[in-house]
């Protein structure tokens, strides 16, 4: 292939070949000549690269969008992955030709060789690189937070309306795909109220789960069998109904039988609501008081169990007496190197079980805690059992 302002003759093509020592039989006999159109730029054009995944994706008719504040770091998320959008540098340049022809795409029907003139519509030395991550989804909990939902005002709309934010606006500013979003909507028991997306105040999820459990307690139903239309009129002189079926949907699992809709409430959700709400009134809760006082509190036939409280209450084994406090991993940061500073400044020393439960969402594919622990921390033996601190000085 050669390079040229003006479109060559088969001669000249044939001359810088001989130059060039290369014999013509081996080459295509469609030769490419190359020539620059008017007003060709480097910023004309940007490319990236695309794994088999997110080809098929477009080739499918499906869309990729870019997202980010004007502060934050682009990135491109396809329907349900996000992808950091990175700066690949090469040395070759890079043409553009549309009407470029790729080997597989010529059929050599030709006899003999033939110059065909080919105009080069941009170049750049770089190209973007896309590589998955974990989206950024604590700014979405922040929004929402704004403005928790704390119960129907007179009429049972919003009382307030400023910091709302409906599906396009959360996609506007969150920088993960959609099907990530809905997830950790559903995880923090979001709910849709006159359109927009809102958190519910914690006290007031609590109450509408109080009323639900007082209600399974007094109509002695099993916990695998909450009937939907019986709780809705029953609970409706007290909170909407759709507040009502938004906390079963939360802390339940919803069925069909015979045509009617029921709830399995999930017992370690309804033990781990009632902890938080103990823990949050408290900097350090004595282990064994708390035990007792968190058993009394949940329904009568659960069972309580510290593995339920595991990413939101961090128990200390080593003080006299042993105690527990609220530490929800929500609230740690989303950065790594950030989330093992505040990690060791809150404790000096881990054990992996206690530690595991808080990094474990930072984890890439084929990563996995061992290895997050190895890079950031050091280990060593503590009274026989194996114990990580940080590998740098941290500010306290």
């Amino acid at each position: 292939m050669s390079t040229c302002l003006k479109t060559r003759s088969l001669e000249e093509v044939q001359a810088t070949l001989q130059i060039a020592k290369l014999k013509e039989e081996d080459l295509q006999k469609t030769i490419h000549c190359l020539s620059f159109g008017e007003n060709v730029s480097s910023g004309d054009y940007c490319l990236l690269e695309l794994d088999e995944t997110l080809y098929k994706h477009l080739e499918a008719g499906q869309r990729l969008v870019i997202r980010g504040d004007k502060e934050e770091h682009a990135v491109l998320c396809s329907g349900d992955t996000t992808y950091d959008l990175k700066i690949a540098d090469t040395s070759n340049v890079l043409l553009f030709l549309p009407e470029c022809k790729t080997v597989d795409q010529l059929t050599n029907s030709q006899e003999s060789s033939h110059v065909v003139p080919t105009q080069i519509w941009g170049f750049c030395n770089s190209y973007w690189e896309l590589r998955k991550r974990r989206p950024k989804l604590k700014k979405l909990t922040k929004l929402l937070m704004e403005n928790p939902y704390e119960g129907p005002a007179l009429g049972g709309q919003l009382e307030n309306t400023e910091n709302r934010y409906t599906m396009p606006d959360l996609l506007e500013r969150i920088q993960a795909s959609e099907e990530e979003i809905q997830t950790h909507l559903e995880t923090i028991h979001a709910c849709q109220i006159d359109g927009s997306w809102c958190v519910l105040d914690f006290d007031y999820e609590m109450k509408l789960l109080g009323h639900v459990t007082q209600l399974v307690d007094s109509e002695s139903w099993p916990f695998n069998k909450v009937p939907l239309q019986t709780c809705l009129e029953e609970l409706a002189p007290l909170e909407p109904k759709e507040m009502i079926e938004h906390c079963l949907n939360c802390y339940g699992k919803r069925y069909l039988e015979n045509d009617k809709v029921f709830y399995a409430l999930n017992e370690d959700k309804v033990c781990r609501g009632i902890a938080l709400m103990l823990l949050q009134n408290a900097v350090k809760f004595n282990l064994r008081e708390f035990q007792e006082v968190w058993q009394q509190s949940v329904p009568e036939g659960m069972s309580t169990r510290l593995e339920q409280l595991k990413s939101v209450a961090l128990v200390d084994r080593t003080s006299r007496p042993q105690t527990i406090c609220l530490l929800r991993l929500d609230d740690l940061p989303e950065d790594t190197l950030q989330r093992f500073n505040q990690l060791f400044t809150l404790r000096e020393k881990w054990t992996e079980d206690d530690i595991t439960p808080y990094i474990q969402d930072l984890c890439g594919e084929k990563q996995s805690t061992g290895a997050l622990l190895t890079k950031y921390a050091r280990s060593s033996m503590q009274n026989g059992i194996k114990v990580f601190n940080s590998r740098r000085p941290v500010a306290t």
